[in-house]
């Protein structure tokens, strides 16, 4: 073929391939356009209104297992990872010490108790002795109106002579002594009923001191108890550190229970994204250890203030070099899912979670309304 012909072919297959590109670039040109007015839409009438974080990160509430009392550890119960039940022992304190203290308390009430019963067998004996006494006063006190009788009756007789002086004086010395009888043994009965009372007195004491070493014995059994820590509340034990042989003291940390029944979530959201959130509004999760797993769950609560407000110290923006920082605010979202997902689960894992706050797409509206109406 001639030069002439093959640029006379070029230049009528360069329109083609111009005419071929634009109709790509127009079909590709069409396909954002639609793509991008999709995303709009969908951004606008669904994906607005949901909130995503990655800032979520599993927890559960561990209890710490602490002595109430002090000693050597006798036994090991449990082992690292175990799961327990609620009320399971988990260790034993050498609790011979606590024992012997349980069983002085316990002689001290027999001996109280001991001393309560021979002191009303006292009382029971003073108040014999108080009958008899008052009937040897009794007696005195006839004696006496008897001498006092007579005294009157000699009386007229010695001033018309009928009866000497002599037989007079004797019976007034009679009614003398009679009286005096009877104030001594009024005397002797007075000081034997005081006896009673002092002896009542001392039953009260011994009383006292029987119930101070029966409250003393209940602290010693609670000791007793205590020397055997257990579980309150059902788990798997961690952060194990309590050996055979160590000697702990009260309040020392010896492990945790990691409760895994009743794990949450603490998802930290921007405050930009909590304005149409409520509690009860699905959640999805995804777990970064479970890789295409989806879970659900549902808000729980919403923190009363920002993380930074918690914190040990809180921001001072009340300074010239203040920069403004978006604020996290902490959601707590609890999980749906049963006990065969739980067990795959453990405090401390990372998440990804997204909440639907589409049944409070209006919120933020109505809120701006009632505010407007209230000026």
């Amino acid at each position: 073929m001639s030069e002439e012909g093959q640029k006379d072919n070029g230049q009528a297959e360069a329109p083609a391939k111009k005419r071929s590109v634009r109709g790509v670039m127009s079909v590709l040109g069409a396909l954002a356009v639609l793509l991008g007015g999709g995303w709009f839409l969908y951004h606008h009438f669904v994906g607005q209104y949901y909130e995503e974080t990655d800032d979520a990160y599993l927890r559960a509430d561990d209890v710490t297992v602490s002595p109430k009392v002090g000693g050597y550890v006798a036994q090991v119960l449990v082992k690292e990872n175990q799961d327990v039940k609620a009320g399971q022992p988990l260790v034993r304190i050498d609790a011979r010490d606590y024992d012997a203290q349980a069983e002085q308390y316990q002689a001290q009430i027999e001996v109280a108790k001991a001393n309560a019963d021979a002191v009303r067998a006292q009382i029971d004996e003073q108040q014999s002795t108080v009958a008899q006494m008052r009937a040897q006063l009794a007696s005195a006190r006839d004696s006496a109106a008897f001498s006092k009788r007579e005294v009157e009756r000699y009386a007229p007789l010695v001033e018309i002579g009928a009866e000497n002086a002599e037989a007079l004086a004797t019976r007034r010395n009679q009614a003398d002594q009679s009286a005096r009888q009877v104030a001594a043994q009024q005397a002797a009965l007075d000081n034997a009923e005081k006896r009673i009372a002092s002896l009542q007195a001392q039953v009260r004491q011994a009383e006292a001191q029987s119930g101070s070493s029966r409250a003393q014995l209940k602290t010693a059994e609670v000791n007793l108890e205590s020397t055997q820590p257990i579980a309150s509340v059902a788990g798997r034990i961690g952060d194990l550190t309590v050996r055979l042989g160590q000697f702990v003291q009260p309040g020392t940390r010896l492990m945790s229970i990691v409760p895994l029944d009743t794990l949450y979530i603490a998802a930290n959201f921007k405050e930009t994204q909590i304005g149409r959130m409520r509690v009860g509004q699905p959640v999805e999760i995804k777990v970064d250890a479970l890789p295409g797993l989806k879970l659900r769950g549902h808000v729980d609560s919403l923190a009363p203030g920002t993380g930074a407000q918690f914190s040990l110290l809180p921001p001072q923006n009340a300074t010239g070099n203040f920069t403004k920082i978006v604020q996290r605010v902490p959601v707590r979202i609890a999980i749906d899912a049963g006990p065969e997902t739980r067990r795959v689960l453990v405090p401390g894992l990372s998440l990804k979670v997204e909440v639907d706050t589409t049944n409070a797409k209006d919120a933020v509206q109505q809120i701006r309304e009632h505010e407007e109406a209230r000026k």
